[in-house]
């Protein structure tokens, strides 16, 4: 359990209380005749990200008015847990009325702290729960940190074989199966585009693949990619586009966060996790605009920019997934900046091959507050990815669309027959926002989980 979430009960716990314009005259009638004259004193009228402590006659604190947006109760108090003074804190029924366990699980995204290299500045303010709404959210709250720190780790400490340890621990936590092809053993498995991206780095590249479960139930495969760090290779990125692809490896923070929940909720899966871990770096080996690959598929695709790099990992992976003729393959990356100027950076681009399963994953995120937003396969704009001297290329001279037909090369490598989603992620907040720190997030992890528990609990 997080130490900022406890059940250790609310004896000494000051009570806090849930308001908004709307709900402040109410709870200030519950609190007694003083309450309303000291809000008005202090200019406090429940607005969204205030607070207001109500002095007791001994010069304590008796009670915690904290302005909130019941729109989202996932985060409607988010904003608290590193602005309340340290201490214990218990939600009262004379404010908006929450669940628990949304509420607990906003405390654990907003008392978020990266701490490997800096101590924290303070200790967050504790949120006092129920034992069982506390059991709820700690294995979400667990996975979202574990994204969060993963891609908050720079390259140095989190390299290829760094990636692809997280999934052999997570093997090991749950005695699943583990195995990796490293290096020139990716050339002679077949997996010819991983090797070629990783080959210029001085960290040997690798695939990761963990399997676990009864191989009679039905086949989940997870993909994550995992460019640990992204110069561009030869088509090289500027000094502010390659600031911060230490966080590139998104992809595979949410496939590998994702797979141990599925795990620890023991949903009747047979699972395969899959990692392809690498640097795109830059060396006198480093693959070239113009290179042609043959790729595990048997496709073979021209290589117009090597700064299009996690298809070229990623298609490998899905043609390894979808040989094993699997139920369903969700795969996971932080693949294109056209995402971001569609959407912008919080709403994740999903991408489907089955509308019911489109249908599925949109209805779970509105249900768990945890937005997608789904974008066509426009199989036309494969045109833009024509080559005249292989089936494909890796991108094209056209600027349109970019985010589709990344997706459309990808969904080149996946069987007609299996069911396929992919989701284009940031994994990152510029700035700080109650509940989301800047720095790595995780996006899409609670829509996906309900939509897991719904497809196969």
């Amino acid at each position: 359990m997080h130490a900022w979430i406890t059940s250790a009960g609310s004896t000494g716990a000051t009570p806090l209380i849930a308001v908004d314009r709307e709900h402040l005259a109410s709870a200030c009638a519950a609190l007694g005749a003083d309450a309303a004259p000291w809000c008005a004193a202090n200019g406090f009228g429940g607005e969204a990200g205030r607070f207001l402590m109500l002095p007791d006659a001994g010069g304590g604190v008796r009670a915690v008015l904290a302005g909130c947006d019941r729109r989202d109760p996932t985060l409607a108090l988010a904003w608290l847990p590193l602005r309340l003074p340290e201490g214990l804190y218990a939600p009262d029924a004379r404010g908006i009325a929450f669940d628990a366990a949304d509420l607990a699980l906003g405390w654990a995204l907003g008392a978020y702290q990266f701490t490997r290299y800096k101590a924290p500045a303070r200790a967050p303010a504790q949120l006092v729960v129920a034992a069982e709404d506390a059991a709820r959210v700690a294995p979400l709250a667990d996975a979202i940190t574990r994204v969060r720190d993963l891609i908050n780790t720079p390259t140095e400490d989190m390299g290829p074989a760094e990636l692809a340890g997280e999934v052999r621990a997570l093997a090991e936590r749950h005695g699943a199966q583990y195995r990796e092809w490293v290096g020139d053993d990716l050339l002679a498995a077949n997996f010819p585009a991983i090797h070629a991206v990783g080959r210029a780095s001085h960290r040997a590249p690798r695939l990761a693949e963990l399997v676990a479960g009864p191989e009679g139930a039905p086949h989940l495969v997870l993909v994550g990619k995992g460019v640990c760090f992204d110069t561009g290779g030869l088509d090289i990125k500027t000094g502010d586009g390659m600031r911060w692809m230490k966080k590139d490896m998104g992809g595979a923070a949410h496939a590998i966060a994702l797979a141990g929940l599925v795990l620890e909720a023991k949903l009747p899966v047979r699972l395969t996790l899959l990692v392809p871990a690498v640097e795109n770096a830059i060396g006198g080996n480093a693959y070239r605009p113009g290179e042609v690959i043959l790729t595990r598929a048997g496709l073979s695709v021209e290589v117009d920019n090597t700064d299009a790099e996690g298809r070229l990992v990623l298609c490998d992976a899905l043609a390894h997934a979808g040989a094993q003729a699997p139920d369903l393959i969700l795969d996971f990356a932080t693949l294109t900046g056209a995402a971001r100027v569609a959407l912008g950076p919080e709403l994740p681009a999903l991408f489907c091959n089955r509308d019911e399963v489109a249908d599925a994953l949109l209805a779970a995120a509105r249900d768990s507050r945890d937005p997608l937003w789904r974008l066509p396969l426009w199989r036309p704009y494969l045109a833009m990815l024509e080559s005249t001297v292989a089936d494909l290329a890796n991108a094209g001279a056209s600027r349109h669309a970019g985010s589709i037909t990344a997706a459309l090369f990808l969904e080149r490598f996946v069987p007609e027959r299996t069911a396929w989603a992919h989701l284009d992620v940031y994994s990152w907040n510029d700035s700080d926002k109650p509940g989301h720190p800047r720095g790595g997030e995780a996006q899409g992890l609670r829509a996906y989980l309900e939509f897991l528990r719904r497809r196969y609990g």
